[in-house]
């Protein structure tokens, strides 16, 4: 039953994300709210909706471990997975000049949670402190980019333009918007106790749960959003997908959760996992700064790297580096 538990879990977050996503959208549009705004603010959000809603849930159960395993875990998987799995369908064509100044805040806000993680624990004035750091961010990249014909302003179009297929009513849209929300925090019910059942049952610790398991679900909907982009042509939404949802999964799930909840931070993640989520950024930053496309054979590759990162994971980080040393 732990199981099916777990697996509607999954259902409910992706299909509620889904539904929260374009509700959103649809009711910011009828608001009169530009698109690339929606793009900037309401589509990314709702794509990390799943792991705010996860990660609060688990540190509200006194699951720290899980909520942080969660968020560094998700950007684990946006890099090597999502991008990984993307550009094995189609290669992945780089807007140097649309993305490098967000890549550059992924960069930094990365460094900036590493090193508080680092101290044990990101507390409430330092999650109100990252929260708000990315609402000066947005407001900072909006007016910049309202002032001019910007590249990083029609990535954001796009992004809007992949979530705005259907065209509801005012009163439907918010029916979208609600449900959406409604089947987002009890699929992550659903996946927090289910994940929480595993973890006991195969002797395994709460973040490595959140770090694999619940991670992976959690993502599912940035995959899906960015390999339909990818097959419709639109491949820089893909790179703006997982830009925008390691910006969110950082400052707004981190540093919004902390801000209610002081998130504590297990050792294995601040010993090993935060330096794969590290490099996992480097390595992005490096293809975008580069204008490097990320071809098919980079996405096996990318993809064989999470394969190797979950596996350590089920094996266990100290047996691993044990055989290492």
């Amino acid at each position: 039953m732990v199981y099916l538990q777990i697996l509607g879990g999954f259902v409910l977050l992706l299909g509620g994300a889904e539904f929260l996503v374009r509700g959103a959208v649809q009711v910011a549009a009828k608001a009169g709210l530009s698109a690339m705004l929606i793009g900037m603010t309401v589509v990314a959000f709702g794509t990390s909706a799943p792991e705010f809603v996860v990660s609060l849930n688990a540190s509200l159960d006194g699951k720290s471990g899980l909520a942080m395993g969660n968020i560094i875990g998700s950007n684990i998987a946006n890099v090597f997975l999502i991008l990984g799995v993307t550009a094995m369908f189609t290669p992945i064509v780089v807007n140097v000049r649309a993305v490098i100044r967000d890549a550059l805040m992924v960069m930094g806000s990365t460094i900036l949670f590493a090193w508080v993680s680092l101290t044990g624990e990101i507390g409430s004035m330092m999650g109100g402190t990252m929260f708000l750091i990315l609402v000066a961010y947005f407001v900072f990249s909006y007016m910049r980019e309202r002032k001019g014909n910007h590249a990083s302003a029609q990535l954001h179009e796009h992004e809007a333009e992949e979530v705005q297929d259907i065209d509801v009513g005012m009163p439907m849209a918010w029916v979208f918007l609600i449900g959406g929300l409604v089947a987002v925090a009890y699929g992550a019910e659903l996946l927090v106790s289910g994940g929480t059942v595993v973890a006991r049952g195969f002797g395994v610790s709460e973040e490595v749960i959140g770090l694999t398991l619940i991670a992976f679900g959690t993502s599912l909907p940035e995959l899906a959003a960015s390999v339909m982009a990818a097959l419709r042509g639109h491949t820089d939404v893909a790179i703006g997908n997982v830009i925008g949802s390691n910006l969110f999964n950082l400052m707004c799930v981190g540093g919004g959760v902390a801000f209610i909840v002081p998130l504590s931070v297990p050792e294995q993640l601040q010993n090993f996992d935060l330096w794969v989520m590290m490099a996992a950024t480097v390595l992005l930053l490096a293809y975008l700064t580069l204008g490097k496309r990320i071809g098919r054979v980079d996405g096996i590759v990318f993809t064989a790297i999470y394969g190797v990162y979950i596996t350590t994971q089920a094996v266990g980080v100290d047996k691993v580096m044990g055989m290492l040393s």
